[in-house]
């Protein structure tokens, strides 16, 4: 009775931990019970605010406010030894997904890339065709233009990490539809809290709308540090624009010097 009595009290934890993220599907996969135990522990010592659900995110046919989910404060700091279990666990969650139209073309989930400590991420918009085909975001070449813009900042592809709003490739790599964005970033969410990066890049109009939940010009949201979920959120253009309209380049350093500053680097000498 008292084994019946411990395993229904695991069994609500773990649907309470899961509500909390606003995911309310069951997952076919197990939860690491150590992790779990962790994560929740955390989450209620924090008394943090529960995730919203995906349908509070955005609404395609209105003028959006804020989104609930950028005001809200970031979940609770996870322990560095614990971000790649954490992000594998939400990988995991995500199984074979088929919670939107998405799947049906896919190839592969591109879920993210890099470092689980890093202190600046780079958000997207969704795979493309090169990404579709490796499983990995930004491999093609406005990911190649990424990794050029990375290491003008000194730094390399593997310390930072990269994802997208959505995770499987649009057909003709058209901008997401409101349902499928509303699937996908409540994992996206979970991945930046885990994460926790010190800067946040939006990469294009797409990635920024998701994030800070307002539709606006993206000449309205560069030039300025945005506060997000406890962290600071930088908007620049999407590498895939760069390669369109090259002298907007000049425009997007100036953003990426912005993060640096921030991050206190320095760009690489050229001796």
């Amino acid at each position: 009775m008292a084994q019946q009595t411990a395993t229904r009290e695991d069994l609500l934890t773990r649907v309470r931990f899961y509500r909390d993220l606003g995911l309310t599907e069951f997952y076919r996969r197990p939860v690491d019970p150590e992790l779990l135990a962790r994560l929740t522990a955390a989450r209620e010592e924090s008394q943090s605010v529960p995730f919203p659900h995906a349908d509070s995110q955005l609404n395609s046919t209105a003028d959006l406010s804020p989104s609930p989910s950028s005001a809200l404060p970031a979940a609770p700091l996870i322990d560095s030894a614990d971000r790649a279990a954490a992000l594998q666990q939400i990988r995991d969650e995500m199984g074979e997904c088929t919670r939107c139209a998405l799947h049906n073309g896919r190839n592969k989930i591109v879920f993210g890339d890099g470092s689980p400590n890093a202190r600046l991420m780079f958000v997207g918009e969704g795979p493309g065709a090169d990404e579709d085909a490796q499983g990995l975001p930004f491999v093609g070449k406005a990911g190649q233009l990424l990794n050029n813009m990375i290491a003008a900042m000194g730094l390399r592809r593997e310390e930072v990490y990269i994802a997208n709003v959505v995770k499987c490739r649009p057909p003709e790599n058209r901008v997401p539809e409101q349902e499928e964005g509303a699937m996908c970033t409540p994992f996206l969410f979970r991945q930046i809290d885990v994460v926790r990066p010190q800067v946040l890049v939006a990469l294009g109009a797409t990635a920024a709308t998701w994030l800070l939940g307002q539709r606006q010009p993206l000449a309205g949201l560069r030039g300025r540090i945005h506060a997000f979920r406890g962290m600071q959120l930088i908007v620049t253009y999407h590498p895939a624009y760069l390669l369109r309209d090259p002298r907007q380049k000049k425009e997007a350093w100036a953003d990426l010097q912005m993060a640096m500053r921030e991050l206190g680097l320095k760009p690489p000498s050229k001796g």
